[in-house]
């Protein structure tokens, strides 16, 4: 099962831009730009933490474990094809 990354619809939610949080979590736009698209593999949990303050959130905000069959409706892709 996939796991979703909703970092975009908290940002929008709260009107942070990319590089407003990057300095609020010390990170690179970059990076967090890689963990907003999904394509991180894993994630610390200091970082998580960082941007649960910084947005005001829970973890489970960020994160959705979906299913494959859900992950390709909404998606159009093959998740099971990453590994």
């Amino acid at each position: 099962m996939p796991v979703i990354v909703r970092l975009d619809k908290i940002m929008a939610e709260r009107k942070i831009s990319s590089n407003e949080l990057a300095e609020r979590i010390g990170t690179t736009p970059v990076n967090l730009s890689r963990i907003k698209k999904g394509h991180i593999r894993g994630i610390r949990f200091n970082t998580l933490e960082q941007l649960c303050l910084a947005l005001r959130c829970q973890p489970g905000d960020l994160l959705e474990v979906m299913s494959e069959e859900d992950a390709r409706k909404e998606f159009g892709l093959d998740w099971s094809a990453e590994d």
